[in-house]
């Protein structure tokens, strides 16, 4: 195995660089542990074993594996049948599981998968997580308590019922907006996360609001040295399998974003595969530290490159950094006041909304804005597992509608020894010879798209069709049954299908003996290294047929 750390040597700028991470991690782990509906401290573990085991195999070398919102908001739904009181413990099975499925998914070399989760299903899918946590943390907030089966039911029983509302909690939440906010526009906005969790904490601790929920009323929180733990699998539920499957897909998708987004130093690309690998074992060791679901990230990933992280070592240097503020500060993390770290989620969640993009796939048809929009409204009213299988479903069938959908059949004519496009008949004539070429996909719709365009024989009298299947190294049982179907049409008025350029690996599927115990017979001409060599001998051949057959007759 190639070693991960080949002409990566650790720099001083890789140590400093992980110092703003580390910063900027520490109040988004916690965050992300209350999205996850268990102590945030379960974040703080994730956001240090992620990064720093993580960070050892990654191809991106920049990449941050940490915690993420989408995966913290699909975990804790796969969790909400779970009692309070095991909660945290499923949370850890549902990690490995999760992080064992990562490493399965990269051994299968599944990356290449990735781009059939269309690119209109993510944003609605992403959008509606940012919806659900601006509108799920909206009781967090404001102090207020909520009912509800769906988050944006939540906010709406806050907004209904405002004496609910608690105004110290209030203040609190609101003051940690308006710093973030405020922060962010000047140059230290790398800890602007970080003022708006340690300024409100301090305003509580001053004025003694006691009535505001901090950190600590979430569970006791753990000192000293964190440990690695086997996982419980008492625990283990069906929900959990299926919300581990959730959580790798959503996690392995933003991964191949953020390889988009954060290209390697040196213009090397990134592995997929490699990067589903690093994020597995981070995952793995996530769940052994008492960890929640962590991925790739696009916002700590940004981070880290601007703080000047050169290679992999300043991801882990981040890692290193949080283990260090865990077990110096561990006894003030529990004094942070809760709407500090629903104040985090909420800005972290509106900040994503790019509605730039939104507004670029609306104005990209129908079929674009109905993937954006179903999986936009699935993500809301449906648990994030099923909203998952909603998007994927939605990007397969969008896949299949599109392969339909692009495929066109064109005439081509022989014209001083060169083929030249020409208008497609709807119909054949006698003795006629068609040569046609396809352009799009002939798996499953596209060869049902192909069997209607297909010239009609009927009719005609000893017509030839020479079909040119250059560069198809593969077809599908559904094609196979498109082609024997009209060869048979063809061999009933005489005729005869040809198919020029096959594939060896085509030819030796579509064996003689297949076709005699179908009942079908095809010519091949098999493809050449010189373009339409085989299409102009397969023509040659049908010219010999048809003359025959007009002498013959």
């Amino acid at each position: 195995m190639r070693n991960p750390f080949a002409g990566e040597r650790m720099t001083k700028a890789d140590v400093v660089a992980g110092v703003p991470g580390a910063i900027a991690g520490v109040p988004d782990g916690m965050a992300s542990g209350l999205l996850a509906g268990v102590s945030p401290v379960q974040g703080l573990y994730a956001s240090m074993a992620g990064r720093f085991f993580g960070g050892f195999s990654t191809s991106t070398r920049l990449m941050v594996v940490t915690t993420t919102s989408a995966s913290a908001l699909a975990a804790g739904s796969a969790l909400s049948e779970i009692s309070p009181a095991d909660r945290s413990a499923a949370l850890v099975l549902l990690t490995l599981f999760a992080g064992v499925a990562m490493v399965v998914a990269a051994a299968l070399r599944l990356g290449r998968y990735t781009r059939f989760v269309s690119h209109s299903v993510m944003t609605g899918f992403l959008l509606g997580i940012a919806a659900n946590i601006v509108f799920g943390q909206l009781p967090s907030l404001l102090g207020a308590p909520s009912e509800g089966s769906v988050a944006g039911m939540k906010a709406l029983h806050v907004v209904l019922h405002p004496r609910q509302i608690d105004w110290r909690s209030a203040v609190v939440g609101v003051l940690a907006i308006v710093l973030m906010v405020a922060v962010a526009r000047t140059r230290f906005k790398t800890v602007s996360s970080l003022a708006g969790l340690v300024v409100p904490t301090a305003v509580v601790l001053a004025f003694g609001w006691d009535g505001v929920a901090t950190v600590a009323d979430a569970g006791d929180i753990p000192t000293g040295f964190p440990l690695p733990h086997l996982p419980d699998f008492s625990v283990l539920s069906p929900s959990l399998i299926t919300g581990a499957l959730a959580v790798t897909v959503i996690v392995l998708v933003q991964g191949a974003g953020v390889a988009e987004s954060a290209p390697n130093p040196d213009g090397s690309r990134g592995r997929v595969d490699r990067d589903f690998t690093a994020q597995g074992i981070g995952n793995i060791c996530s769940a052994l530290w008492r960890g929640m679901p962590v991925g790739g990230s696009v916002g700590q990933t940004a981070i880290n490159t601007a703080a000047g992280g050169r290679t992999r070592w300043s991801g882990m240097w981040s890692g290193l950094w949080i283990l260090v503020i865990l077990v110096a500060l561990t006894a003030l993390v529990g004094k942070v006041p809760m709407p500090t770290l629903a104040a985090i989620l909420i800005v972290a969640a509106v900040g994503s909304m790019n509605l730039d993009r939104v507004l670029a796939i609306w104005s990209s048809g129908t079929i674009s804005r109905t993937a954006l929009g179903v999986t936009f409204v699935a993500t809301l009213l449906l648990p994030v597992t099923a909203a998952v299988g909603v998007g994927v479903g939605i990007s397969l069938l969008l896949q299949l509608n599109q392969e339909a959908m692009d495929l066109r059949v064109v005439r081509l004519r022989v014209h001083d020894g060169h083929l030249v496009e020409a208008k497609l008949p709807a119909r054949l004539t006698d003795d006629e010879i068609v040569i046609l070429d396809v352009y799009g996909s002939l798996f499953y719709a596209g060869a049902r798209t192909l069997q209607t365009q297909l010239p009609d024989p009927t009719g005609a009298r000893d017509p030839v069709v020479i079909l040119r299947l250059r560069g198809r190294t593969s077809v599908s049982a559904t094609f196979l049954h498109v082609i024997t179907d009209y060869a048979r049409r063809l061999d009933a008025v005489g005729g005869r299908l040809y198919l020029s350029g096959v594939d060896p690996h085509v030819r030796a599927v579509w064996s003689d003996e297949l076709l005699a115990g179908m009942g079908v017979r095809i010519e091949f001409f098999p493809a050449t290294r010189t373009l339409g060599e085989s299409t102009l001998a397969a023509y040659a051949d049908a010219e010999i047929r048809v003359d025959r057959q007009q002498h013959g007759s």
